[in-house]
């Protein structure tokens, strides 16, 4: 038997050095470098998702409506105002025409009254009688609008429509009652626009003492 037959170490290389040993190579499409990010994505925010986007939009939409009803409520008061202050200065010319107009006849007699007394021979009784009427006419003119005349004679004192001007004793008339009215006051729809100037009495005068 030859020394190539039996020496176990005949299939390799001479010099008796060890083959060096390959590792596998690593797959190139396994691994990819990362996509560097693009300059005009690089500052800008997140997109939100579409859940969120869409409940951005939807209070956006409400925002602007509840908006455009505000500057129209505005403009409705502001209408509303003017058109307040219009209708009651209508109403206020409207009352002055009505009462203009139930008092022209009592200018009207009034001037026919006056005619009357210039006359050389004019009766004064009978311009007396023409002016009561004339003054009787106006009051019932002016109490068509809510005027009422106060003359309180013998009624007792009231210091919220009437005024004392001074206190005279009476035998006929009680104590704090009124003794004569010196100016009517009157009311208007039953607000005091003129208090009555009053004298007020004192009751009976008191008896000289007998000596």
């Amino acid at each position: 038997m030859t020394q190539a037959q039996t020496d176990p170490s005949a299939g390799r290389p001479s010099g008796g050095a060890a083959q060096p040993r390959h590792e596998p190579k690593e797959d190139a499409t396994e691994k990819t470098p990362p996509e560097p990010a693009s300059p005009s994505s690089a500052g800008a925010a997140p997109e939100p998702p579409p859940d969120l986007a869409a409940q951005l939009a939807d209070a956006r939409q409400e925002a602007a409506h509840a908006h455009d009803r505000f500057l129209r409520a505005v403009a409705d008061l502001e209408n509303y105002r003017r058109r307040a202050l219009r209708e009651k200065e209508e109403l206020r010319i409207g009352a002055g025409l009505r009462i203009v107009e139930d008092v022209l006849p009592v200018l009207d007699n009034l001037g026919l009254g006056l005619n009357a007394a210039r006359q050389p021979k004019a009766d004064v009784t009978t311009l007396v009688g023409g002016v009561e009427l004339v003054l009787q006419q106006l009051k019932s003119a002016l109490a068509k609008h809510g005027l009422v005349e106060i003359n309180p004679v013998g009624r007792p004192f009231n210091p919220h429509e009437h005024e004392a001007i001074s206190h005279q004793p009476s035998a006929d008339v009680a104590a704090e009652h009124v003794l004569a009215v010196v100016r009517n006051g009157f009311t208007l729809n039953g607000r005091l626009v003129r208090p009555a100037s009053v004298v007020v009495s004192s009751g009976p005068a008191p008896k000289d003492k007998k000596g």
